[in-house]
């Protein structure tokens, strides 16, 4: 499967705006043969906008997400795509993100888990369900976002689900490099999968981004990286490399789970 990770600063408050952004993005990957395309944390509204983000979400179905679907349609690839959704029964929104197919319909979804920083408690609301992986293009897909991936128990569920494939949307500032440089390589080889990490570049209302977005394969290589500006990586993903991966390192049948009950305290 050849992928795409969007790394953008974005237009915070401006959903019409990056839309259109998307508009010209997702072009731009389907002529180059992209069959999936993955969009920063809270990408559509934007992340460092604390005061309007109840004013800025959407429900998961709502106008955005239709557009997104139409996009998916002519583009003929999947949009994967953070934003703040609101919440059903009135409370405090959720840091979501959505697949939207090249049926126009929704893949998959998933709520942040793992809340990270005094604002993202105060504005969110965390969600409760670590969501099965879904089915695309041949692969299973996991998404998770941003602070979950520094949690190995999510990704390694995701990977005894089956997931070849995790995808990230971050909102990652610059004092924390070991994430993009330790961890999610870390997470891909000890899960024997692929890891696509998308941030955000540039500032936004005095906030700085890494960067730094990249797609990592089960062996820990790096085989994409951005560095600090707007880019758009594009990969062709081999399943035969999880396979042979996997006979090198037999982490996943050599576990030994009956050990392990502290994890769940």
């Amino acid at each position: 499967m050849r992928m795409a990770l969007w790394q953008t600063c974005g237009l915070p408050g401006n959903v019409a705006g990056n839309l259109d952004q998307l508009e010209r993005q997702a072009g731009a990957a389907a002529a180059a043969g992209v069959q999936l395309l993955l969009c920063p944390e809270l990408w559509l509204g934007g992340y460092n906008v604390p005061q309007r983000m109840n004013e800025l979400a959407e429900a998961a179905d709502g106008s955005s997400a239709r557009r997104i679907g139409e996009l998916a349609q002519r583009f003929g690839l999947a949009i994967a795509y953070g934003y703040a959704e609101r919440h059903p029964q009135g409370g405090k929104p959720y840091n979501s993100v959505q697949v939207i197919g090249p049926c126009g319909s929704a893949l998959g979804h998933y709520r942040k888990a793992h809340l990270f920083g005094a604002m993202e408690r105060e504005v969110f609301s965390a969600g409760d369900v670590l969501e099965a992986p879904f089915d695309y293009a041949g692969w299973r897909i996991g998404l998770l976002i941003c602070f979950d991936v520094e949690y190995p128990e999510a990704v390694r569920t995701h990977a005894l689900n089956g997931a070849g494939l995790i995808l990230i949307p971050t909102a990652l500032t610059p004092e924390y490099g070991a994430v993009p440089g330790v961890i999610v390589p870390a997470r891909a080889v000890e899960n024997q999968l692929f890891v696509a990490y998308c941030n955000h570049c540039g500032v936004e209302d005095g906030l700085a981004f890494l960067g730094g977005s990249c797609i990592v394969a089960p062996d820990g290589e790096r085989l994409a990286a951005a560095g600090p500006a707007e880019s758009l990586l594009i990969v062709d993903l081999d399943p035969q490399q999880r396979a042979r991966q996997a006979e090198t390192f037999p982490y996943l049948p050599c576990r030994r789970p009956e050990l392990y009950g502290a994890l769940t305290r």
